[in-house]
């Protein structure tokens, strides 16, 4: 891939800035500026000739580049154009006179569809985008494209295709139905992320088709392509089709219909990796504080990760003994018995915390981030001590939006990397994540001969049949010779 010239890249981002374009599209700017430029150099081609942008799309359009992003393509060569000094530029007559303003001007990014004539021409101003009047230019401008006379013939470059326009707006109106309807059932970041990705799949195997014209054909095809060709698997699979569901019937208000045939992934059955008790203790002896501790909770009470680290001091009931799991998976509530071995390294990890806050306090602390509207309701209540995490971060984090200074809990990503160091260094024959820790603890239970339904409500799970895989990942000990009762 040809290299961009240090003068072009600052000058082309400059004016990606200045037109406004998104700061999350320059990457994909970037990207088609780089294969323009690899385009022209491989065929020998002048990058400053608007003919060659028409060849460029011809050559997306045979490597079944989607029609957004030949769209895109061309508006990224466009700004190309305007990024070129006159000099480089065979397309306007190096001796014409041009008006110049020398203010740094705010160019709407729709005004780009109309291809204004911005010209980085006045080296006296490096830092501003100078841009040509257009009562001065020697051509005229052309609201739905640009069109001019280089001295011999009529140039014109592709017009922006409205049609394009109107189906990624579409898109971008779909993402947000999307975004808005799982936040009115208040379900978690994560299943955002992971139904926004598969709708992004689907798109994108569509062609970015308009949201419209969807049909159960398009899901039918897209999921059978993800089982024979993408050989997904059965979760992944099952997962992308709740996804569509949710999408087709809370966002494009309609339903699949019949989607008979489709070619699913076999799904297989999984036995969950579990320790052995003296596993478990290798591991937590591994560990530094605060991450030993962590363990500790995820298996002596079968937390899950993120419950883990969501726990807020309030969370636990010392004098009860009891621990409290507010929003759990699936937005349910739990109580779980607080291990005795653990009360006194519980308790004293707490007074740390306590220490922490109240040096937080001292630094004009703006308190811990608060769920939902909590902090609206309470506006304090972020300082408050029960409100602190348990787990804290070690750095605040700047909210640049309110100017705030704030607390977060443990990342996710810290504990897992202790966790994968501390597996190695206890030299464990199995693949052991945070995760397993939850699955030793469901064993271990089933094993000391606690009752399913028991373990069930411990765990959270819904439905039995999810518990019910334990049953596999410890030794049988029924008695396999037929008695009655009576005989026992």
């Amino acid at each position: 891939m040809i290299k961009i010239e240090t003068n072009l890249l600052n000058n082309y981002t400059l004016n990606l800035q200045n037109n406004r374009i998104p700061e999350n599209e320059h990457k994909n700017y970037l990207k088609w500026l780089r294969y323009y430029l690899d385009f022209c150099h491989k065929y020998n081609f002048r990058s400053t000739n608007s003919e060659t942008l028409p060849k460029f799309i011809a050559k997306l359009n045979s490597k079944k580049q989607n029609l957004a992003q030949q769209q895109q393509a061309t508006n990224a060569i466009h700004l190309l154009y305007l990024t070129y000094k006159p000099s480089d530029s065979p397309n306007i007559p190096h001796n014409s006179m041009v008006t110049i303003k020398h203010e740094n001007p705010v160019i709407p990014h729709t005004d780009l569809k109309e291809i204004l004539h911005v010209r980085n021409i006045n080296s006296d101003f490096p830092n501003k985008i100078p841009v040509v009047r257009e009562e001065s230019l020697p051509y005229p401008v052309n609201k739905n494209h640009a069109s001019f006379n280089n001295g011999h013939e009529q140039i014109t470059l592709p017009p922006i295709n409205s049609e394009i326009s109107n189906t990624r707006q579409s898109w971008q109106d779909a993402y947000q139905g999307l975004e808005n309807g799982i936040k009115v059932r208040h379900y978690s970041p994560k299943t955002l992320k992971s139904y926004k990705g598969w709708v992004k799949k689907l798109q994108t195997y569509t062609q970015s088709k308009c949201p419209d014209t969807l049909d159960s054909n398009d899901v039918k095809k897209f999921l059978t392509y993800l089982a024979v060709e993408q050989n997904v698997s059965a979760s992944s699979q099952n997962l992308a089709f709740n996804a569509l569901l949710f999408f087709y019937r809370h966002v494009l208000g309609r339903e699949f219909g019949k989607i008979d045939g489709i070619v699913r992934a076999k799904k297989r059955p999984y036995i969950p990796v579990v320790l052995s008790r003296n596993e478990v203790n290798k591991v937590i002896e591994a560990l530094n504080y605060p991450y030993n501790l962590v363990v500790k909770l995820l298996y002596g009470c079968g937390l899950r990760l993120a419950e883990c680290l969501n726990l807020r001091v309030n969370n636990f009931n010392f004098d009860g003994g009891i621990l409290t799991i507010h929003d759990g998976k699936g937005k349910k509530d739990r109580t779980l018995p607080i291990p005795e071995t653990l009360d006194a390294e519980l308790k004293a990890h707490m007074k740390r915390v306590a220490n922490l806050h109240q040096i937080d306090l001292a630094d004009n602390y703006n308190g811990a981030f608060m769920f939902n509207r909590l902090e609206k309701k309470y506006k304090n209540a972020g300082k408050d001590f029960i409100w602190q995490w348990f787990f804290p971060a070690k750095t605040l984090t700047f909210v640049k939006e309110t100017k705030e200074n704030r607390r977060y809990y443990l990342h996710e990503s810290h504990v897992q990397k202790a966790i994968k160091k501390a597996v190695a260094k206890a030299r464990l024959t199995k693949r052991a994540t945070a995760h397993t820790f939850r699955h030793s603890y469901a064993s271990h239970l089933l094993e000391a001969n606690f009752d399913i339904r028991t373990i069930q409500e411990l765990l959270g799970h819904s439905d039995i049949r999810t518990t019910m895989i334990y049953t596999h990942t410890v030794k049988s000990t029924t008695l396999k010779e037929k008695k009655s009762p009576l005989d026992l």
